[in-house]
């Protein structure tokens, strides 16, 4: 039974697949699901910035029957006014399930070990698993069963790339890192754990790209962290541009989980192109989302099934 989802890793790669698997039978059908979580709430405490994980679980809640409600983290008094387990206690007695996004992912695991209601993380200062599922589900969509393919991640070590390097270790799939010396340096430790036959890291972006099916982006500067000139300059040559591109096959595909700042990680002429797939990729979130959700409520497949 799948209680919570806060990591990649605390899954087996068949319950990802099933995930995955239902998120493509929504999207073919959306209309057989339009009530299949009907009078099940959602609830949603987001303290920082998000449009695509905010609208993907909203709407995406709406259109299979539940209902939503946010929760503002200073109305309702979280952290301050009584003890978390006395929160969830109390949110426990109203929704079905609870999302957050913060920059404390011990805070989100301590949540979900309290086990009085489903957890999902919508992105911590470690981790996004919900943006890798559904970026896998995208790359499948287009390319084919993700151990096939060969991905290729390009610039910050970040929470999005903790979550990718998660999915590679389960699904096999051939994941290569290049990124600026300095931060593989400061990601040693990261480094000796992931690294594998599969999995790879180096510090030349074109050695990188060669031969790869899909190239994956994010900003230089995560949520909440200040703009920097001197990792703006460390991550020059890190650039998703055309000259890189040129270095890819035709149907090499190009990934951004969003938001962008257009011409630093990547050229406005490289994300407009026809190898990139950005607004795919974003449609996709609210048919994954639908599908968590879907898992986290009901466990039964005729339950899944239903409507």
């Amino acid at each position: 039974m799948i209680n919570h989802f806060v990591d990649i890793s605390d899954f087996k790669k068949s319950e990802l697949k099933s995930i995955i698997s239902f998120a493509k039978r929504i999207k073919n059908n959306p209309n057989k699901y339009k009530n299949l979580l009907q009078n099940k709430s959602l609830g949603m405490i987001f303290e920082k910035q998000s449009n695509r994980t905010r609208l993907s679980f909203d709407i995406g809640m709406k259109k299979i029957g539940g209902n939503v409600i946010e929760l503002e983290k200073k109305e309702i008094g979280y952290g301050k006014r009584e003890s978390d387990s006395d929160m969830i206690n109390v949110l426990s007695q109203y929704i079905d399930c609870l999302i957050i996004r913060n920059n404390d992912h011990s805070k989100i695991k301590e949540l979900s070990r309290l086990n009085l209601l489903p957890i999902i993380n919508g992105l911590s200062n470690f981790s996004h698993p919900c943006q890798i599922l559904s970026d896998i589900f995208t790359i499948e969509e287009i390319l084919g069963p993700i151990d096939k393919q060969n991905i290729t991640w390009l610039g910050d070590i970040n929470n999005v790339l903790i979550s990718l390097l998660q999915a590679s270790h389960i699904f096999r799939f051939r994941l290569k890192i290049a990124s600026p010396k300095a931060l593989l340096l400061k990601n040693r430790s990261l480094i000796n754990k992931f690294k594998s036959i599969n999995i790879s890291f180096c510090s030349d972006p074109i050695e990188a790209i060669k031969g790869t099916d899909c190239v994956m982006t994010d900003v230089w500067t995560s949520m909440g962290e200040k703009k920097s000139v001197k990792k703006k300059k460390i991550f020059k040559n890190f650039q998703v541009n055309e000259n890189l591109m040129q270095h890819t096959h035709k149907k090499t595909i190009f990934m951004h989980c969003l938001p962008a700042h257009r011409n630093e990680e990547v050229v406005d002429s490289v994300i407009d192109s026809k190898k990139s797939v950005v607004w795919q990729q974003a449609q996709n979130r609210m048919y994954v989302q639908q599908s968590i959700l879907n898992c986290l409520l009901y466990t039964s497949p005729s339950q899944r099934d239903r409507g």
